[in-house]
């Protein structure tokens, strides 16, 4: 059965997690004690022969072997090999889960559209949604170990009351090499397609419903089929275990090789090895956990009782709860213009905090007048424009003769003359704070009016590259070649 402690963890507190850490069902000691203590076992071993049973000369050998294993578990990328691995692992895991096929939306669509009080509409009402949840059974019995061992035979289907002794013969009498999980969806079709009448079923029809249905039930099958490559599950497995095995023999006592040389720290429990075997080894335990969740471990998906909740909830919706409603009724609310639920004493303190209204609703303004209003924009409207020659030279401004070459898009507005000078303004003033730098491209945007005139009739216009001695006479300190 699936772990559960979200309401452990319902609130942040001090040590919240910690009082997760004594629990053994689900837990990773359950799934990683037998590979500890054979870790452990292995290291004691290792660690027995070499302080009692090799000689001075064997032991220089091994401190030279040891040394190279534990340089060696620096060159195994297992970190960057097994969170790869495992992420992958998880995003597979929850996506087999929301593909398990569940009839909520189909028994809604059936109820709602396949209509009739007497015994042929509840007949077809229950048998519609009955060929879904036989649909499901059949795909779960495929994948899952759980619903296999429950469900091991046609019998055993047919004894559950999914499937009649008609229907298991016309089931057994279609021959196909592969899955027939999709013959009830194809049965659903057809009776649908028979109930199709005035007095039965409405234009909406539950097939449109039904495939996303049978697709979840398809998703299913091809994640049984089609598994994560072998070839990456053996390449964390190997790293990982390569890994510890450079362990067992690099992170073991060694005596200094020189009789005067300072040895480390005489160890006899490795607590660094042996968190770091369990970090990485449960790690590689959890992708093994989740890699199937259809199996019978702690944490895998409780299929069964999927089954015994789809098949009630389901028939109850179509059979029981069809057009058995409660009176319709006025609300508490219906002579107030806001309705306001009240709150319990637990709860009355939410009251006081103000709504969430947007991230910018408390900025504040800019307080000058003028920013704040309002312009109407229209087509005919002027438009202020770049000039032409923006940047002439290397990364400089363009000189004041160069700019006036160009005229200017709009020269009956005298805004846009105004603000061009100024900027020609700003221009002087940003060139006297540093040297100029000839060269550059020649660009600016220009109006589609001013491009369209520019097309039809090119300008013939001349410019006259000034000289360095124009240029050190307009601008004082200039850049001399």
């Amino acid at each position: 059965m699936t772990i559960s402690y979200t309401l452990k963890v319902a609130d942040s507190r001090f040590g919240g997690f910690s009082k997760l850490l004594f629990r053994w069902k689900g837990s990773i000691y359950k799934l990683l004690y037998k590979e500890f203590v054979v870790f452990m076992v292995l290291y004691a071993l290792l660690s027995v022969v070499y302080r009692r049973l090799l000689t001075e000369e064997q032991k220089r050998l091994y401190t030279k072997v040891a040394q190279y294993c534990n340089r060696s578990t620096d060159l195994i990328p297992i970190s960057f090999v097994l969170g790869f691995y495992v992420t992958l692992i998880v995003n597979r895991w929850w996506a087999q889960y929301t593909s398990i096929p569940l009839p909520d939306q189909l028994m809604c669509v059936i109820s709602s559209n396949v209509h009739g009080k007497d015994e042929r509409g509840r007949i077809l009402r229950r048998t519609l949604i009955r060929y879904a949840n036989l649909s499901a059974v059949l795909i779960l019995r495929s994948v899952s170990t759980r619903v296999l061992k429950r469900f091991p035979t046609m019998d055993h289907v047919v004894e559950a009351g999914f499937m009649t002794q008609d229907e298991r013969k016309k089931f057994e009498s279609l021959h196909s090499d592969f899955n027939k999980y999709w013959v009830p969806c194809v049965w659903f079709t057809n009776l649908a397609a028979q109930a199709r009448d005035p007095g039965k079923t409405r234009p909406c029809s539950p097939c449109q419903e039904l495939n996303a249905y049978r697709a979840k039930c398809s998703m299913l099958f091809h994640y049984d089929w089609i598994s994560i490559p072998l070839v990456y599950t053996q390449v964390v497995t190997i790293a990982v275990y390569s890994f510890f095995a450079f362990c067992l023999i690099g992170r073991q006592f060694l005596e200094p090789l020189e009789p005067g040389q300072e040895g480390d720290l005489d160890m006899y429990v490795p607590l660094p090895t042996l968190l770091q075997f369990f970090f990485y080894a449960g790690w590689l335990k959890v992708a093994e956990q989740i890699i199937n969740p259809f199996g019978e471990d702690d944490d895998d998906f409780e299929t069964n009782k999927l089954i015994d909740r789809n098949l009630q909830v389901s028939l109850l919706s179509v059979d029981d709860m069809y057009q058995n409603l409660p009176p319709a009724a006025k609300d508490k609310y219906w002579n107030e213009s806001m309705a306001q639920p009240p709150y319990t004493t637990a709860t009355a303190a939410e009251t006081l905090k103000p709504s969430f209204l947007g991230s910018t609703f408390d900025m504040r303004m800019c307080e000058d007048a003028e920013q704040s209003q309002l312009v109407e924009a229209s087509p005919s409207m002027p438009r202020t424009q770049t000039p032409l020659i923006k940047n002439f030279g290397r990364g400089g401004r363009a000189t004041p003769h160069l700019r006036r070459a160009f005229p200017s898009p709009h020269p009956e507005d005298p805004e846009a003359v105004d603000r061009i000078e100024e900027e020609e303004t700003e221009d002087e003033e940003s060139r006297g704070s540093g040297p100029p730098t000839p060269g550059g491209p020649l660009g600016g945007p220009q109006s589609p009016k001013a491009s369209k005139i520019r097309r039809k009739e090119p300008p013939m216009v001349l410019v006259k590259a000034p000289s360095s001695e124009s240029i050190g006479a307009e601008r004082p300190g200039g850049w001399e070649p």
